[in-house]
């Protein structure tokens, strides 16, 4: 990817989520913003977590959870996007914007990505059938991207320190 022959500057959308490889994402779209003159979308989805309902009697089965308690969900996503942010920390030459969306992840990078050059994400590397129950944000976005995507997995080290704290 190199500046494009109209002069527009290259875009790169790097999907966050507070992760050790989702970091490493957004450092390798950083590096790449700095080699190619482009620019960074750093983008953190967020939703309401659900609960479920009561199994028979009258439960409402999965609802979101909104009103049981009194967490800014949005200011938690843009407090860990700063904080990402920061810890990689660009250099002055590479311009990040800071995107907070509320969404399905996948989702909210797949649009955001709509008209990017670039989508770069992280992967946790559950493995197949792990992603085949939850679903995987990586898998999706190198599925359904309108644009290259790269998928950064985190180091041996950063995988071990993520089981540890499970």
């Amino acid at each position: 990817m190199s500046a494009l022959a109209d002069g527009a500057v290259p875009r790169i959308v790097a999907g966050v989520d507070g992760s050790p490889p989702s970091a490493a994402a957004l450092a390798w779209a950083v590096r790449q913003a700095e080699l190619t003159g482009g620019v960074v979308d750093a983008v953190i989805a967020w939703q309401y977590p659900f609960a479920a309902g009561g199994l028979g009697g009258g439960g409402l089965g999965w609802a979101p959870a909104v009103g049981l308690d009194n967490t800014d969900y949005a200011d938690l996503a843009t407090q860990s996007l700063s904080a990402c942010v920061s810890a990689v920390s660009p250099p002055p030459d590479v311009k990040v914007r800071e995107l907070v969306v509320q969404g399905n992840p996948a989702q909210v990078l797949l649009d955001a990505a709509k008209d990017a050059d670039l989508l770069v994400v992280g992967s946790r590397g559950h493995g197949e059938f792990a992603d085949a129950l939850i679903g995987s944000v990586s898998t999706r976005c190198v599925h359904h991207a309108r644009c290259p995507v790269v998928v950064v997995r985190g180091t041996p080290a950063a995988k071990r320190h993520e089981a540890r704290a499970q």
